[in-house]
């Protein structure tokens, strides 16, 4: 028998994993953190999350940073076999969740083309093998009539407490931002306010089912947000990083800064879901 209003979250210690459990617990769910320990103990990971109406899959290692190979393999394993032991656990639980509501990014896309989520035309590159195998460990959930499967493909998500831009905002406000590169990649963001409302929706519509893209529906350049954030701050936009310098700290890490690609929420917007901050100035007035 299920306990009521009880969700299971994979990644509860991350910047999206706390804020999504402090919006949780104040709409009356009880929370189950899914800790390493747990995920590792697969007959207790099996126990925490029966009864469960619901399992959100959040984890993976942070990819900010420079990469190496051991980073990289930490990019990857981490998504994979949290995702494959929470599958499998579920698969083994006699009262399995209603809805399982899994991570992805929109790195899986290329940077050419402009990407719904019926597009196929992925990314052939670190990133994109690293999105394509973390949902396909969630796909093996496919074929349970039991639960409803939705895989949301997350933008940079912005907020005050954590994530990207605090450490984005840094530099602006002594003066010292930057745009990354040439400016004119494509940079793909949604509010935290708006992540949190997009997996409220998905829990609680039983229509809800398959890839959503969580980001705004405006689409914005770098170089743009170096301009908006500047101005917000009022502070001067002087600086570039070159492309040779974020590579040299970086290494292919820095392909996070440099590449972006072009994503719409189409199925988000087709249902009439409503963002609260569908604008780079309307996320900035908020959160600066």
């Amino acid at each position: 028998m299920k306990v009521k209003d009880k969700i299971a979250i994979s990644g509860a210690t991350g910047f999206i994993g706390k804020e999504l459990v402090s919006f949780l617990e104040k709409n009356g769910y009880e929370v189950v953190k899914l800790s390493r320990e747990l995920l590792h103990e697969p007959s207790e990971l099996t126990k925490a999350i029966n009864g469960s109406d619901a399992v959100i899959n959040l984890a993976g290692h942070s990819i900010a940073g420079r990469w190496n190979e051991k980073v990289k393999k930490k990019i990857l394993y981490s998504r994979l076999n949290v995702t494959r032991r929470i599958v499998d656990a579920i698969e083994a639980a006699v009262d399995k969740p209603n809805v399982v509501i899994s991570a992805s990014a929109v790195g899986i896309y290329d940077t050419f083309e402009v990407h719904d989520e019926f597009s196929t035309n992925y990314a052939n590159d670190f990133l994109g093998e690293v999105c394509q195998k973390w949902e396909e460990e969630a796909l093996r959930l496919g074929h349970s009539k039991d639960v409803r499967l939705c895989l949301v493909r997350l933008g940079a998500v912005l907020g005050k407490s954590g994530g990207a831009f605090p450490k984005l905002v840094k530099p602006f406000k002594f003066g010292l931002g930057a745009s990354m590169g040439d400016g004119h990649q494509v940079f793909p963001i949604i509010h935290i306010q708006d992540v949190l409302s997009s997996i409220w929706y998905l829990l609680k519509r039983e229509a809800s089912g398959g890839i959503y893209n969580l980001v705004a529906p405006e689409m914005i350049s770098n170089l743009e947000f170096s301009v908006a954030l500047a101005e917000k701050l009022k502070r001067p936009l002087w600086l570039k990083l070159p492309e040779f310098l974020l590579k040299l700290l970086l290494g292919e890490g820095a392909v996070i800064l440099l590449e972006g690609q072009k994503v719409i929420p189409k199925r988000m917007l087709k249902d009439d879901f409503h963002f609260s901050f569908p604008t780079l100035e309307s996320m900035l007035d908020d959160l600066c």
